[in-house]
């Protein structure tokens, strides 16, 4: 490079980056510093000697800034730097890294790295939009709300917050005086999750140079500071949230304290599950961006994962999109924007892409809700498929292969771009497994431009269209971006169907996009007919419960459709069930009164639109199963067809495959098996669980510990021609390794065991703990392999003269019955203590346990695992309840043997706390999660044996185990 160096001479700088990056040179240096914030400090250190071209690269603030975001976690104290703050995190015994001068070289240029340097310290005084385009009103009433606004387009509100305290209050001096030592939840982007006390989070605002600063995005802010939840109320516009019907363990996040210094904000999205949003700002001035929904900003690239649904956006910070994006776009397609001041509230309808730059320091609170406009818009999004999500955010960019001409509604597209820019600047906008925009065909380009130029019909029926036509709602795999679980949707709905009679026909039309309540309906209808049973009441159309399964109470009838897992595996479930129901009348076990009896079963099947119901009582092999499952053959010779060991077999050969992968029904059939039993009296434990007394709670707990004796002590069902010899062979397994002769299945057998132990097997632990993430402790997960046993298919031999026995697995909160007991007059001059039972009309209710519901799910093993839910969603961890149920149990975890010579392991292995921590371990539901969400102080756990004791160290003090 030539520079006149003054008096008129040539001076010739070295460009450095030739040399100093070697073969590396040919990479962008976006690339290299990309693939730099992969490594760890010790790497990025010894990469920083390489060259001085490294060195710079290993020295930016924003490298240091990722690095130390990927290794923190809990509180953090920011340092003047990050990376003085990354190295004393990070340092042995917390003591301060010796930092040298930094030192500087000539002869290097990178246009990436000014940018960056440029975000971080570039001023935003001047750059507030004067005349937005968002419409501002003051104190807007709610009939102009509704008609106006409502689902239909944002709107800047002054007024609202006039008579909040907050308005005065939420300064950041007021509350760094009131809150200084409170800990708060930072926003960033790593999954660990990161906190600061607010007096270091204003240090770091007022010394930070970041380009995308930390900001506070806490939606703990109410429990952890509880008085700000006084100092500001809902506006009366937005008072309608249909999630409030939910507990509050139950329901989403959906209220933020919001508080980020200049040049801090939330990038492009959408609001989770479609929801609308207010968000009033109390000091401060933020600038806003919006784009209706289906318009995928420029610069912002949306990948929609086919299997489930989930939606990734790629975004840059608001402070790159509006430098180096927002200059490049045409007036025509620019977004509706405004500059937000202090006391003024903006609404972001359902939908809406919204971007928000913090202009100077910010404080701000924010809250989404579902109302009666977009309540089943979230019930659209919440549905199980993938084209729906895709097409609700990124519009027709979500469509492939032009599916989009099929639509009715969708006759034709623009078919001229207005511009070459237009072209180059649209491309690669959404991009899914089967779909990608290439920028070197015009084609495509062009497609692309054409379908961005078209507004999305934001119209529940148009969008419905989308869903998968075979979508089958408790089948389906579950969205990692949905906001709420499966079971906390269903009983949403049911609870909004029962608590809100006046907006049902909105409900029905919500539980019809998200849960097939019209499709579930018809066949219950038909069942109904054929038994000749009562009709399905208007208050009884809807499911009820939260298992994995439609279950519906029809007058003094319940009726169950089997689901879970597809066809083949329900029939199992079914035929499993029935084989239970039938050993409890031969034995004539004291379980037998306390399981609801069966008034039918069979199938229902849809073929071409026409509806057969085929009767079942367990036995034989029905038409309509032969002539459409394929894998029957391989169960033939295991006893009942459908029974129990036919079942597990099944679930060995069959697991960790979806549903839709052993199916092979035609396209337009469906079957599914059903079952009639009769109702229970009285309520579900979940309804009661709140307002239990306490001795009715002892109670269940002895009911509890009676029941699962009887259940434990069933005999397994026997069969002379269950070799299992050839059960190894189907499952693929090593020829026996004890000395055991094993001709026949027996319920003493080691060889149960041995097919017990070898389903608990997970080919990598650590992912299969990190699947689930939050709350459970990284520094857990790092040593869960020292702790689990190392061969877990060598303890078999350890369960010799044990019980195997049957589980019921799933004794939660929704599988149990209470019938109301005595009811004791309260005087007018009486305390009602809290927890001392239900009261109505001045009268306390006791309840008693009286049924034990829904055994498809029934398995055989370890009894322990049977206490597992119980302990965890009935009891809530209250070791006194465990206790008594133990006390009426009176069933040992572990026969006593003359075993010798057992290794350390083993003897571990025997002892009931430890195998039960290795099931919540190991099971593929996330037990972890309950465990931290009950015991929060276990988080901070220095080992799974800590957990372990505090959680199942009852279960050694209550059982003789030596």
């Amino acid at each position: 490079m030539e520079i006149d160096g003054g008096g008129g001479e040539m001076v010739m700088k070295i460009d450095r980056r030739v040399e100093a990056l070697g073969n590396l040179r040919v990479l962008p240096d976006e690339v290299i510093s990309e693939i730099i914030s992969f490594l760890s400090l010790q790497d990025v250190a010894r990469l920083s000697c390489v060259s001085s071209v490294m060195y710079i690269f290993c020295n930016e603030e924003p490298l240091w800034m990722s690095l130390c975001l990927k290794t923190a976690s809990g509180l953090l104290e920011y340092k003047g730097s990050w990376k003085n703050t990354t190295l004393q995190l990070n340092t042995a015994h917390g003591n301060e890294a010796p930092l040298r001068k930094r030192l500087h070289f000539e002869g290097f240029y990178s246009l990436f790295l000014y940018k960056r340097w440029y975000r971080c310290y570039t001023s935003l005084g001047g750059f507030s939009v004067d005349n937005g385009n968002v419409e501002r009103k003051n104190n807007l009433s709610m009939e102009d709300f509704q008609n106006k606004y409502d689902g239909k387009k944002p709107v800047l509100i002054a007024g609202l917050a006039d008579s909040w305290p907050a308005r005065e209050e939420w300064t950041l001096d007021q509350l760094l005086l009131d809150y200084g030592d409170t800990t708060f939840k930072i926003s960033q982007r790593s999954p660990r999750k990161i906190k600061m006390k607010f007096k270091d989070y204003v240090s770091y605002m007022k010394l930070q140079r970041d380009e995308d600063p930390l900001y506070i995005f806490d939606e703990k802010f109410g429990e952890v500071a509880p008085g700000l939840l006084k100092e500001y109320a809902v506006p009366h516009l937005f008072q309608e949230d249909l999630f409030n019907v939910l507990n509050p363990d139950q329901r989403p996040p959906y209220r933020w304290l919001i508080i980020g210094p200049e040049r801090s904000g939330a990038s492009w999205h959408v609001d989770p599950a479609l929801t609308s949003a207010w968000n009033t700002l109390l000091c401060g001035r933020k600038r806003w961006a919006l784009y209706p929904p289906g318009k995928v900003p420029l610069g912002v690239t949306v990948h929609v994962n086919e299997e489930d649904g989930d939606v990734n956006i790629e975004t840059p910070s608001s402070l790159q999109w509006w430098l180096e994006f927002y200059p490049l776009l045409p007036d025509e397609d620019k977004p509706l924007e405004c500059t937000q001041l202090p006391g003024e509230t903006i609404f972001v309808p359902s939908g809406w892409w919204h971007c928000v730059l913090n202009l100077e320091p910010t404080v701000a609170v924010t809250q989404n809700f579902v109302n009666s406009t977009n309540f089943e818009y979230v019930c659209l999004d919440l549905a199980p498929g993938f084209r729906h999500k895709g097409v609700c955010r990124a519009g027709f960019l979500a469509l492939v292969d032009g599916k989009f001409e099929d639509m009715d509604e969708v006759t034709s597209f623009a078919r001229n771009c207005s511009s070459p820019r237009d072209v180059l600047r649209k491309e690669k906008r959404i991009r899914s497994d089967h779909v990608c925009y290439d920028s070197a065909s015009n084609a495509a380009a062009a497609n692309c431009c054409n379908v961005w130029n078209n507004d999305l019909p934001y119209d529940i029926n148009f969008l419905s269209k989308f869903l998968d036509e075979h979508r089958d709602h408790y089948n389906s795999m579950w969205s990692s971006s949905n906001c709420i679980g499966q079971r906390e949707m269903r009983e949403w709905l049911w609870r909004l169907w029962i608590g809100k009679p006046g907006m049902r026909d909105l409900i029905w039309k919500g539980a019809c996009l998200a849960i097939n309540a019209g499709e579930w309906l018809e066949c219950i209808e038909q069942v109904c007919k054929y038994h000749n049973l009562s009709s399905p009441s208007n208050d009884e159309k809807l499911p009820v419960g939260t298992g994995s399964n439609p279950v519906y109470l029809i007058a003094e009838n319940v009726i169950k459709i089997y689901v879970e897992g597809g066809l083949e595996s329900s029939v199992y479930s079914l035929g499993t069930e029935l084989e239970f129901y039938n050993l409890l009348l031969q034995v004539k076990s004291p379980l037998k009164e306390h399981v609801p009896d069966v008034l039918a079963s069979g199938f229902i099947s849809l073929d071409n639109g026409s509806y057969t119901i085929a009767p079942w009582d367990g036995k034989g092999m029905p038409n309509v199963i032969a002539d459409n499952i394929s894998m029957i053959e391989d169960c033939n010779g295991y006893g009942n067809s459908f029974g129990l060991w036919s079942k597990k077999l099944f679930d060995y050969k069959n697991a960790g495959l979806h549903a839709s992968e052993i199916s092979n029904l035609p396209e337009n059939t469906k079957i599914w098996p059903y079952i009639v039993t009769k109702r229970c009296k009285g309520k579900i434990f979940a309804e009661l669980q709140d307002s239990l007394s306490w001795e009715n709670a002892l109670d269940l707990a002895s009911f509890l510990g009676e029941q699962l004796h009887n259940l434990h002590i069933l005999p397994l069902p026997q069969h002379d021609n269950l070799n299992f010899a050839n059960i190894r062979r189907e499952l693929g397994l090593a020829p026996s390794i004890t000395s055991m002769k094993i001709d026949s299945l027996d319920s003493n057998d080691a060889a149960v065991w041995e097919i017990f132990l070898h389903s608990l097997i997970k080919k990598d632990v650590v992912s299969h703990l990190k699947k689930w993430g939050n709350p459970i402790p990284d520094s857990l997960i790092e040593k869960v392999v020292g702790y689990l046993p190392n061969d877990i298919k060598k303890l078999h031999s350890i369960f010799e003269g044990a019980t195997c026995s049957w589980i019921h697995s799933d004794i939660m909160d929704d599988n149990l019955y209470l019938e109301p007991q005595s009811s004791i007059h309260l005087s007018d001059h009486s305390d009602n203590q809290s927890g001392n039972g239900s009261m109505k009309n001045g009268e306390v209710e006791s309840w008693k346990a009286s049924h034990i519901l829904d055994f498809s799910n029934l398995s055989v093993g370890d009894p322990i695992l049977d206490l597992i839910p119980i302990h965890l969603d009935i009891f809530k961890g209250n070791p006194h309840l465990l206790k008594q149920l133990l006390s009426r149990y009176k069933l040992p975890f572990f026969n006593k043997g003359s075993q010798n010579n057992l290794t350390k392991e083993v003897m571990k292995f025997q002892r009931a706390s430890y195998r039960a921590m290795c099931y919540c371990i190991l099971h593929e539901d996330n037990i972890l999660g309950a465990i931290f969400s009950i015991w929060e102080d276990l988080k901070d756990a220095n080992s799974w044996e800590d957990i372990e004791e505090q959680v199942w160290g009852i279960l050694n003090e209550s059982m003789d185990l030596s």
